[in-house]
């Protein structure tokens, strides 16, 4: 989310008091989460809008702002208008469109009966894992993938014995599993359009992560499973699964997501209209449906990259990063790996902080974007790594904090306490201890 260089040639010098715009809004939206939990309201970190708790921040950062208002505005406008804010808003667009086509054509069902067909009895809960995480690279979307799968895994926890809260964990950690590796995912789309890389190259070096810390978590699971459960024979429509499979297929060929996104649109348009009685109008609403259902990112993403150009323009992003500078220099005297090695380090604490503030993983991203793309080219981090390091630990945080909507939902779903689900989030808690010794100890080449 950088922004231009004429914005870029006028800003300040580094100033703390630039940040306060920022502080309000997380003072807002934690405020207003901390308060409804305490009166027992469902969804409490849900109550106040994102996009309504920004605003008053807008207004303050205009106020302090040093520039007349007209150029003040100008320059929160530019932010909003970057090319890279921009083009991730149109990607929020086409990929919730086609996770709206493929759910109403019968695209998740087919994915999870699937699953379901495959998985033998005495191992649910990894096998839930494995769904969990597929139809979530598939779809983009964690929650999407949870509302999915949840109730189908309850009614088999119910039948088999098994643990409500270790099935939940299991769900949980399939989800986010999907969502940090989706080509399509909204936390890859803000990670790889902040950090200037390409999604296939971020696709394969998060796997450097996730493939040790997936293997280890289904073991664990494996280990822990108990029960076991009858699970009645699925029908499977391969055809209604095959939208997935292009668009994974060719994201990883390295087309352009424009064109992914474009062709799993129409694929899964033209599946439901062959295998069933789905027509064009139906195909249109959908599309405009799954538009719907990104609006708050979309709106959010907008206003987050206005208020980073105003910060950025006061000082408060140089602040920042001359303070992740300094512990850098003070834990990291030497140069070359150990130099890189603090910078990825860094980014994993800026990024995770400000998740456990947001409770928004791809906020988070979008927030610590232009911070951490300044460290990875002042200490020779690549793109592809430092879009990475955003990606793993934002999601590791998101899952783990029972005030996240992932947590709230399955919770609600099963009928369990979130810090309960959250509990045997077990993939998150993996991810984590392998990401940082990877980061650690993994040569630079």
């Amino acid at each position: 989310m950088n922004q231009s260089p004429d914005t870029q040639g006028n800003a300040s010098a580094a100033s703390f008091v630039a940040l306060l715009p920022l502080f309000l809004f997380l003072a807002l939206f934690i405020g207003a989460g901390v308060y409804f939990t305490s009166q027992g309201v469902d969804f409490a970190f849900y109550q106040l809008p994102s996009v309504v708790a920004i605003l008053p921040a807008i207004v303050l950062a205009l106020l302090l702002s040093k520039q007349k208002l007209n150029q003040a505005i100008d320059t929160f406008i530019g932010g909003i208008g970057h090319s890279n804010i921009i083009a991730m808003c149109l990607i929020y667009l086409l990929a919730g469109a086609f996770a709206s086509v493929a759910k109403a054509t019968g695209g998740v069902d087919a994915t999870v009966a699937l699953g379901l067909s495959l998985i033998p009895s005495d191992l649910l809960l990894p096998g839930f894992f494995v769904i969990a995480a597929f139809i979530a690279t598939a779809m983009g979307t964690s929650m999407g993938t949870i509302a999915a799968v949840a109730p189908i895994a309850l009614g088999v926890s119910q039948e088999a014995d098994i643990s409500l809260p270790l099935m939940a964990g299991a769900i949980i950690s399939g989800a986010l599993f999907g969502d940090n590796l989706s080509i399509i995912s909204d936390t890859t789309i803000a990670a790889t359009r902040t950090q200037g890389c390409n999604m296939k190259d971020k696709f394969r070096e998060n796997l450097i992560f996730a493939l040790p810390a997936s293997l280890i978590t289904l073991l664990a699971f494996t280990l822990a499973g108990q029960g076991e459960a009858n699970v009645a024979p699925q029908s499977v429509d391969f055809v209604k699964v095959l939208p997935y499979l292009c668009i994974l297929f060719l994201a990883v060929a390295g087309l352009n997501v424009f064109v992914v996104l474009g062709i799993g649109i129409l694929l899964a348009g033209l599946v439901g209209m062959f295998t069933t009685d789905y027509s064009w109008v139906s195909f249109s609403k959908d599309i405009y449906a799954g538009f719907g259902n990104m609006q708050e990112i979309f709106i959010l993403s907008m206003l987050v990259g206005g208020l980073a150009a105003l910060m950025q323009q006061q000082g408060g992003l140089a602040f920042v990063s001359r303070f992740i500078e300094g512990l850098i220099a003070r834990f990291s005297k030497a140069k070359g790996e150990a130099s890189c090695r603090a910078a990825e380090l860094g980014m994993a604490g800026i990024v995770s902080l400000t998740n456990a503030c947001v409770a928004n993983n791809t906020v988070s991203i979008v927030i610590s974007g232009d911070i951490a793309r300044d460290l990875a080219q002042k200490h020779g981090v690549s793109a592809k790594r430092s879009a990475s390091v955003l990606d793993i630990f934002s999601c590791i945080v998101q899952g783990l904090i029972p005030y996240g909507a992932q947590a709230l939902l399955i919770g609600a779903t099963f009928a369990i306490t979130p810090l309960e689900a959250v509990s045997y989030a077990w993939y998150c808690m993996i991810l984590a201890l392998v990401a940082v010794l990877i980061v650690t100890f993994r040569q630079r080449h």
